[in-house]
């Protein structure tokens, strides 16, 4: 056998040994893509995500209410106030909040009705908007609030006689109605701009 036929059959052999290495490689990195798939988690279920409407829920007269964010400037604690002579009813008189002084009204007897809860949980919103600055007297305060937009109804289903002018529709959330208040609406009434004891 000559030289050349003996290279010839070395080189067939370490071709046929690499085909071979490299077919067991493949078939190494298949049977391991197959084992990473058996045991990888699924990604996590996509959720659709529902837009939210948020604002600042407060009770009133024994039921819920919502007010626009940007419409309630903040929350407080009842301060001290000082009674006014020769208002209305509603005006519980004028407390010094961080050096402003700042009108206290009472929204229930605006509204025609009176707070229920006691005084510990009695809040103010603080409105400010233009040239007003007032805090409205609420029997408790929840704080933000996010509500789905799909749960907004624009019709109540009990009757809002004493808020109506200030009401917008409600959101339902674990089958409460939080009915929206619009304190806009309210700083723009003649009456509730008009204090003073006639």
């Amino acid at each position: 056998m000559s030289d050349n036929q003996t290279e010839s059959g070395n080189q067939a052999d370490d071709q046929g040994q690499t085909s071979a290495q490299s077919q067991a490689a493949f078939q190494a990195l298949i049977n391991l893509a197959m084992q990473s798939r058996r045991s990888a988690k699924g990604l996590p279920a996509q959720v659709d995500i529902t837009p939210h409407w948020s604002g600042i829920g407060f009770e009133l007269m024994g039921r819920r209410f919502v007010a626009p964010m940007g419409e309630v400037s903040e929350m407080l604690e009842v301060p001290y106030y000082t009674r006014l002579p020769g208002v209305k009813p509603w005006v519980k008189g004028v407390a010094n909040v961080r050096g402003r002084l700042l009108p206290v009204c009472d929204l229930a007897v605006f509204l025609g009705d009176r707070i229920h809860s006691p005084r510990k949980q009695q809040r103010i919103l603080v409105l400010e908007n233009d040239d007003l600055y007032t805090g409205l007297l609420v029997d408790r305060v929840f704080g933000m609030q996010h509500f789905p937009v799909d749960t907004y109804r624009a019709e109540l289903s009990y009757e809002q006689q004493d808020a109506a002018s200030f009401s917008e529709g409600c959101y339902l959330n674990d089958g409460v109605e939080w009915t929206v208040f619009r304190p806009e609406r309210l700083c723009a009434d003649a009456q509730f701009l008009n204090a003073a004891q006639i």
